[in-house]
């Protein structure tokens, strides 16, 4: 089947303490966004790329992509308020009969054996959601009460999540809710079962300050 990755990028980098925004932060000489495009296009040469953004930053996308000399062909569409708005406003670029990955662009530290399995997976079951295991001990707290949850029984969700674009769009259709946290949970409200394959540790998402630093470290060693 056909590959699309949607690239949703419209943060504004304030938990960064940044003056611009995180995902035009350069990481070892390249803006952070840019890494995903690259490793994207390193899985299949054939793949292709709808790039959202806030309306104030494409602009500014447009300079960098001159400046870097980057030219890997991609649509761009403005975001919405919220991330469901935004991944619902770049899914109208993607046409049915197709698989879409709809990834953060703030995790330039995706292995290309994550982007292989959620492809292969999704189109085999329809959506495959990349998840990692959780290694410290985790509590839940409730007002000023707290207690332990058995780790074991908990994910870490990464992206991208991948899907089979009809199911996608037709569960981005519906209003918006708070609970959307992501692409799964759009797709469960419609009754779909979530499927989850295993993702990489290093796919951090990039939000705080040290986390550049965590990143500027992971990425000589990632194969890609």
């Amino acid at each position: 089947m056909k590959k699309i990755v949607l690239i949703t990028s419209g943060g504004s980098g304030s938990r960064t303490n940044l003056n611009i925004p995180k995902q035009f932060v350069e990481l070892k000489g390249k803006p952070l966004l840019m890494y995903s495009f690259n490793t994207f296009l390193k899985y299949s040469p054939d793949i292709e790329f709808v790039l959202v953004l806030a309306d104030n930053q494409i602009s500014d996308w447009a300079k960098l992509c001159e400046k870097q000399q980057f030219n890997i062909n991609h649509k761009v569409v403005a975001g919405g308020p919220t991330r469901f708005h935004s991944v619902k406003n770049g899914l109208k670029l993607v046409e049915k009969g197709v698989l879409v990955a709809i990834h953060d662009g703030a995790r330039p530290l995706v292995s290309l054996e994550t982007i292989s399995r959620v492809f292969n997976f999704a189109e085999r079951y329809g959506n495959a959601i990349p998840s990692i295991d959780i290694a410290e001990s985790v509590r839940m707290v409730e007002n000023v009460h707290n207690s332990p949850i058995e780790r074991t029984k908990l994910k870490i969700i990464q992206t991208p999540q991948c899907f089979k674009s009809d199911i996608i769009k037709d569960a981005y259709n519906q209003n918006y809710d708070e609970k959307f946290t992501d692409d799964a949970t759009v797709l469960e409200s419609r009754g779909h079962k979530i499927f989850l394959t295993e993702g990489n540790p290093e796919n951090i998402k990039i939000t705080t300050a040290i986390d550049f630093k965590i990143a500027e470290t992971l990425l000589p060693k990632l194969k890609n």
